[in-house]
């Protein structure tokens, strides 16, 4: 291990150093990477017109169809669980007996340090600025709908899981999409969307879960220690070095490591995040009730922000769908490992995310956006900039925070890195189970892909590449094509599964501890 991190460390250092500047180097990747990127994100976020001349992502259509399908397919279960949910992972339904690795309170958490990130502090910013605050109003709308899609892929993670030789388990879309399809004779389809998935999920582990993560906690602690005057300028890898250092350390130990992590700092980064936002709205009491009412009149405002009604609802969604990644089907990868023999407990769980993550945490940061009236920036500046795709969503927000508490900026760094943190650690184990399900479950496998990712960290504070960055985030949009196609093919038997599971709790076949 040690020698790893000396190899990392003196790679990157050479990269650097032999380099004329960032600059340079920044511009020599957008060369060899910009016409692929290019080629994929037309693939991906091809557009579908609509009246007005307002272009739609039809990824963002074919996830929220499916929430909105599976919403009321499943006769809205993130609405009736949510309780059970609740107990659920407060462990009334454990049973120590039962086969995985972890609990389903650090499941849930796992899962969550994937998806709480940059996204709940800069998305929002950008998507209010954008949208307007009436792009609030559809975030939290996403969200709940979301919580039916999280719902079923987790489900389907844990029912198809593979136990290994080890006592470690491995799960996901990949072995749902094979081995649920299989049961139904389309076996060449489910190898082939399997397939699909996993590479979309390592190159999304390595681009939006790696490097856009590192590359903003970077810009971030840049920004508090200086900026340009800061002791990092120019040499931003040494802090890329800790990090990978510290990504190594943890993702070594496989899931049980990350759990470990993940149930600590999860509730510990969300808590002081969720503290300040506090902090902001209560000093700002009075001017709550205006906000939500700013909120709901724009969102069904014909002159909203950007593109009237239908432009701000879009605006809204995407944000969300970017946020909570609902459907993309990676959370399921982290669910599969919890020690539970019913798979719909484990589904029921994991409805709790987009809930946490969206209704709560992205709602409370545009509160703070709204009330500040965008912070220093300003809301005419602040739309000009998301227009112009130049908007530091990240200092938008900072700036909204400090209004009220001029001292916070250095806390949402520290905030910030532990997302960036949180999120990549749980990313890793993402593309890893992607990576053995291709490569098999050896430990040379194993060993390649931390490797890879702990490099893929200290390049991503290095450079500023965007093609890059919108490489990684193509990719893990890529992953709900094959996902939710797999669904709909697989929703009938999870149904099925759901009625005889909450039968059996009701009947009280399944034990609930006191």
């Amino acid at each position: 291990m040690q020698r790893l991190f000396q190899f990392l460390t003196a790679l990157a250092a050479s990269f650097v150093s032999t380099t004329a500047s960032a600059a340079t180097v920044d511009e020599q990747i957008n060369a060899v990477m910009e016409p692929l990127t290019n080629a994929i994100m037309k693939v991906i976020f091809f557009t579908v017109s609509f009246g007005d001349g307002l272009q739609v992502p039809f990824v963002l259509i074919w996830l929220l169809f499916g929430a909105i399908f599976f919403t009321f397919y499943f006769k809205f279960i993130n609405i009736r669980a949510f309780g059970h949910a609740l107990d659920v992972v407060r462990g009334k339904f454990d049973d120590p007996n039962d086969a995985g690795e972890v609990s389903h309170f650090q499941a849930l958490t796992a899962a969550l340090s994937g998806t709480v990130g940059v996204g709940n502090i800069a998305g929002v910013a950008f998507a209010v600025s954008l949208g307007g605050p009436g792009a609030t109003f559809w975030m939290i709308v996403a969200g709940l709908l979301g919580m039916s899609s999280k719902f079923i892929e987790c489900t389907l993670g844990t029912k198809y899981r593979q136990e290994n030789e080890d006592g470690s388990v491995s799960g996901g879309p990949m072995y749902y999409l094979r081995d649920g399809l299989a049961k139904q004779g389309k076996v060449r389809l489910g190898k082939v969307l399997a397939v699909l998935f996993a590479i979309a999920c390592i190159g999304g582990s390595f681009g939006g879960g790696n490097m856009v993560q590192i590359n903003q906690a970077t810009k971030q602690l840049i920004e508090v220690t200086g900026g340009e005057a800061s002791f990092l300028m120019g040499q931003s890898w040494i802090f890329g070095v800790i990090m990978a250092i510290l990504v190594g350390l943890i993702i070594i130990g496989g899931i049980k490591s990350i759990a470990k992590v993940t149930d600590k700092v999860v509730p510990f980064m969300v808590g002081i995040y969720v503290l300040g936002a506090l902090v902001v709205l209560f000093a700002n009491f009075t001017a709550i009730p205006g906000a939500f009412a700013l909120i709901i009149s724009s969102a069904f405002s014909p002159e909203a922000a950007y593109g009237g009604l239908i432009g701000v609802l879009i605006v809204g969604f995407q944000r969300a769908a970017f946020s909570n990644e609902a459907g993309i089907g990676s959370a399921s990868i982290a669910h599969s490992a919890a020690k539970t023999n019913e798979p719909v407990s484990e589904g029921v769980v994991a409805l709790l995310e987009p809930f946490i993550d969206t209704v709560v945490i992205c709602t409370m940061t545009a509160l703070v956006i709204v009330i500040s009236g965008y912070g220093e920036m300003g809301q005419e500046v602040a739309l000009g900039l998301a227009k112009a795709k130049d908007l530091q969503a990240i200092e938008l927000t900072s700036s909204a925070f400090a209004q009220t508490m001029s001292w916070f900026p250095v806390v949402l760094s520290v905030a910030v890195i532990l997302f960036a943190l949180s999120t990549m650690i749980s990313w890793s184990y993402y593309g890893l189970k992607s990576w053995t399900f291709l490569f098999g479950e050896s430990r040379a496998a194993d060993i390649t892909y931390k490797a890879i990712f702990c490099l893929f960290v200290i390049l991503g504070s290095a450079i500023s590449a965007q093609s890059v960055f919108d490489f990684g985030d193509a990719m893990i949009f890529a992953m709900c094509f094959p996902n939710v196609l797999g669904l709909y093919f697989l929703m009938r038997e999870v149904k099925e599964d759901v009625a005889d599971y909450f039968r059996r709790i009701k009947s009280g076949d399944i034990k609930r501890y006191e």
